[in-house]
């Protein structure tokens, strides 16, 4: 039986697996922007700086500083959809909001990269990180803020960094994602009490009754509302992704470190914890039993 790849063709002078590069392909940059230029790799691919000898403080680096990309995209994105919804732009709101949707999944996926660190190895180098904590991360702190997670003690954490705090400070004070989804209930009509559109938006979010029956006549009646209808559904996908990151989070934690104490001073596992019972969206969990 003749050998089944006696007849594959051959490229570059005889020579087979193998890829000639094509006549058009440009390769002079001295001139011209490159693709390293366009993206400022030499600092992203040079801003690993492991303080210790150990193998695996690279991986912890990096995927801390990845996962802050996402994060810078994921805040970008909810930016976008604040002001969508404001001006009534329910598609465009939509299409971002799904896209953060995938930006948490990312997320997720991540730390179960970062789960292959042992324990043993963590420790190796964890003393080097001071008091640096994942608390401590900006982009962070804009999502919560941004999606209606509101906390003005948590401000006195980037007080060293007076463009980050005045930043926070104004996203702080401003109506949250849930709240401009509130806005738009009320100028389809629906009824919604004055203290939840005129309140202190500084303050966290409390469920309202009369919050949850307009979304309940959303629901009951979702062809004559369908855009607040697919609004509600999108708000529970960014709520559902973001549950699973932050127990991921969490579970990662304690498989890595256990019950110890954070570097940035909190309880640890505990605290990320208690972080699971806080909703973004209340009504838009509760009207399910009701329905």
């Amino acid at each position: 039986m003749s050998c089944p790849y006696s007849n594959k063709p051959t490229d570059h002078e005889g020579q087979t697996n193998y890829r000639a590069i094509e006549d058009n392909i440009h390769t002079d940059f001295k001139d011209d922007m490159s693709y390293g230029d366009y993206l400022n790799l030499e600092k992203v691919l040079n801003a690993q700086h492991p303080l210790s000898n150990q193998h695996d403080e690279m991986l912890f680096i990096v995927i801390h500083q990845a996962s802050e990309l996402w994060i810078k995209l994921a805040g970008h994105e909810l930016n976008e959809a604040v002001e969508n919804i404001k001006s009534g732009d329910f598609g465009h709101a939509f299409k971002v909001i799904a896209r953060v949707k995938q930006i948490l999944s990312q997320l997720t996926q991540s730390w179960g990269i970062l789960s292959t660190l042992t324990p043993v190895d963590y420790l190796k180098f964890r003393d080097t990180l001071g008091h640096s904590s994942g608390f401590q991360s900006y982009g962070y702190r804009k999502i919560e803020f941004l999606l209606g997670n509101k906390n003005a003690e948590l401000l006195k954490v980037h007080e060293s960094n007076p463009q980050v705090h005045q930043e926070l400070q104004y996203i702080l004070n401003q109506p949250s994602l849930y709240d401009e989804a509130l806005l738009a209930l009320k100028s389809h009509g629906l009824p919604i009490d004055k203290a939840v559109l005129e309140r202190d938006f500084s303050l966290p979010y409390q469920a309202n009754k009369s919050v949850l029956n307009a979304w309940l006549t959303v629901y009951q009646n979702a062809e004559q509302y369908f855009h607040l209808y697919e609004l509600a559904e999108k708000l529970v996908d960014i709520e559902d992704s973001f549950q699973q990151w932050r127990f991921k989070h969490m579970y990662t934690v304690q498989r890595i470190i256990g019950n110890k104490i954070g570097t940035g001073g909190s309880s640890g596992v505990s605290f990320l914890k208690k972080a699971l019972d806080i909703s973004f969206f209340p009504e838009l969990f509760e009207l399910r039993t009701h329905l």
